[in-house]
């Protein structure tokens, strides 16, 4: 069983994705106060490699309360800052899509540690090959997940 205290930290902790670049710590906490308490902010930056010390472009809030969460997360999702849209998402329903995410990505690594295992002059193409072949899969799963999609709004539209 779970601790619940987890389940309510994750109802009231939000993921903010898309952020522009320019954007800073205070800004973003200036932009989500108005809808409650923050108790905490996560705003994420590169730790190595040529980005280091810049933001990686999303970034976590912590309200006190879900209802908080709910409304920073209905009035700012989609909302312009910098020119880009907002995502704004609780944390939890962010950790649920990677999750879903992970089989796609779990198929693309079996690719490569095959191809890995392949030898001679060859393998640069057959590395590529792989690559396509793991760029079609995922196109393929997206194109049906979306009709998946619009196919179950049409029949919720009937009524």
């Amino acid at each position: 069983m779970q601790d619940p205290n987890i389940d309510d930290k994750c109802e009231s902790r939000l993921y903010i994705g898309n952020l522009d670049l320019r954007i800073t710590e205070a800004a973003l906490l200036k932009m989500f106060s108005p809808y409650g308490k923050i108790i905490s902010e996560d705003f994420l930056w590169h730790t190595r490699g040529p980005k280091r010390g810049e933001p990686r472009g999303f970034a976590f809030i912590q309200y006190s309360t879900k209802e908080e969460a709910e409304l920073a997360k209905e009035k700012m999702h989609g909302r312009f800052a910098c020119g880009r849209p907002l995502v704004v998402r609780l944390a939890g329903e962010k950790c649920m899509l990677e999750t879903a995410d992970k089989s796609t990505k779990a198929v693309s690594e079996g690719l490569k540690v095959h191809v890995i295992g392949g030898g001679g002059g060859a393998m640069g193409q057959t590395s590529r090959s792989a690559k396509i072949a793991a760029i079609k899969n995922k196109l393929k799963s997206l194109e049906e997940e979306s009709s998946r999609t619009k196919k179950q709004k049409q029949s919720g539209n009937i009524s």
